[in-house]
């Protein structure tokens, strides 16, 4: 597959440019572009800037998904995973963490903090009609289909 190229623009010193940590990651590391440590007390939320914003190529997105070692270690993770970039966005990119964890989460700054995954993205059109085609699980609603 070809590369996509994203246009970066930084907007404060402390921002670190997307990068990816192997060569087959999926993901490339985002990082905490703060000056002092901010704390997440359990249950809280905090707007993580990134000290940066970019432009998507027309046609992409940019999700931004949790870290499974913050997930896993600390129960910090995002409240809207995946976060959804649109390529018409040009303000700073943040990150909100929520801490779903049983104590306090320190973010430092240059801390890895998320993961974002650039994307093609299809835009639907509904078509309205009487009927849908029947299907085995037909109705079924959460669940349905096992635990």
């Amino acid at each position: 597959m070809d590369n996509v190229q994203v246009k970066y623009k930084q907007l404060s010193p402390l921002a670190t440019m997307p990068s990816y940590e192997t060569q087959q990651a999926a993901g490339m590391d985002l990082y905490a572009a703060v000056e002092h440590d901010v704390t997440i007390e359990p249950l809280g939320t905090a707007m993580i800037p990134l000290g940066f914003a970019m432009a998507l190529p027309e046609g992409f997105e940019a999700q931004v998904r949790p870290r499974s070692g913050l997930a896993s270690k600390f129960g910090v993770t995002l409240p809207n995973a995946p976060g959804t970039i649109d390529a018409d966005y040009r303000g700073e990119v943040k990150v909100p963490l929520i801490n779903l964890g049983r104590d306090p989460f320190v973010v430092k700054p240059n801390m890895r903090i998320a993961q974002m995954i650039v994307a093609p993205v299809i835009q639907a059109t509904f078509e309205v009609v009487d009927e849908l085609c029947e299907t085995v699980r037909g109705t079924g609603g959460f669940g349905s289909t096992g635990a």
